[in-house]
């Protein structure tokens, strides 16, 4: 099993959660953040003045799925959410020894 931790632009949101319900993943989790990489924000003049703005608003999405899926979902999320500009995000693969479902005790890749 891998979970993804994919990050993108908020505007990009309903495009990922169709890609991963078209590659059936089983449940997402999705949270807000700001934060900023190689691009290091922008500058913004407001009134005459200069502003630094390098916090920027972008949305955390993590699913754990099937390793067959994920590098189907990485493949189809670097294909449809790249623009081709800084701040298209990143994607985090990591690999899950186990998952128990608690409701029923079930584990492993049933479990999800």
């Amino acid at each position: 099993m891998k979970k993804l931790e994919i990050i993108i632009k908020p505007e990009k949101l309903e495009d990922l959660k169709s890609i991963l319900d078209e590659s059936d993943a089983n449940g997402i989790m999705i949270t807000n953040i700001m934060g900023y990489g190689n691009q290091k924000g922008y500058k913004q003049v407001y009134r005459g003045a200069e502003y630094n703005v390098n916090l920027l608003p972008k949305v955390k999405v993590e699913s754990v799925v099937e390793n067959d899926v994920a590098e189907k979902i990485v493949t189809r999320v670097v294909a449809e959410i790249n623009t081709g500009s800084y701040g298209d995000g990143k994607i985090f693969i990591y690999d899950v020894e186990d998952a128990v479902r608690i409701r029923t005790g079930e584990r492993g890749e049933k479990a999800l």
